[in-house]
């Protein structure tokens, strides 16, 4: 009986396999987007960001979205707002969050008392709808004011808060990096 059992289940899961369309086995994307842009409004109907990316990838065996030389433009209400660009990204499912890799870049506009800052690493992960962004990697953080660097980093973009993890190192100063940030 348990033999008997156990064949009908391997062959209920031989027969699910063949059912399943050929392209859903491998890894092939099922559209292409060249010069591909997105814009999401806030409730009062206002671009709050803005995605974009030379090319985009979509693939249906594991709904993954891949970008190439994204660039993402985060123009929160009263917070600062933050251009990110990278070689390569990807996004959820669901699209609030965002992937970057390799040479990314992050620069957050000057606002009050808060100067221009440039963010870099080989990986940043948005959540756009808490404006945040973190990186468990090397990050190197430039502003007029200092210079910082560590490895893992958390930014809220609405308090205007650094976390730095581990392996922090900086320097403070008037004019420190100041070829550096524009």
């Amino acid at each position: 009986m348990g033999a008997l059992t156990l064949l009908t289940f391997w062959l209920d899961r031989v027969v699910r396999e063949e059912v399943r369309h050929p392209s859903l086995r491998r890894h092939d994307p099922d559209y292409i987007v060249e010069g591909f842009a997105i814009t999401s409004y806030d409730k009062d109907g206002h671009a709050e960001s803005q995605l974009s990316a030379e090319k985009m990838q979509h693939y249906p065996d594991d709904d993954t979205t891949e970008l190439f030389r994204p660039r993402v433009v985060y123009t929160p209400g009263r917070q600062p707002r933050i251009v990110l660009s990278a070689e390569r990204g990807a996004l959820s499912q669901d699209g609030d969050e965002v992937f970057l890799y390799g040479d990314v870049l992050l620069v957050r506009d000057a606002m009050g008392e808060s100067p221009v800052t440039r963010v870099r690493s080989e990986f940043l992960h948005l959540l756009r709808d808490r404006s945040v962004v973190r990186t468990d990697r090397e990050v190197s953080i430039v502003d007029p004011r200092r210079s910082l660097s560590a490895r893992g980093m958390e930014y809220n973009n609405e308090t205007r808060q650094f976390k730095l993890f581990d392996a922090v190192r900086g320097e403070f100063g008037p004019g420190i990096a100041r070829d550096e940030v524009p």
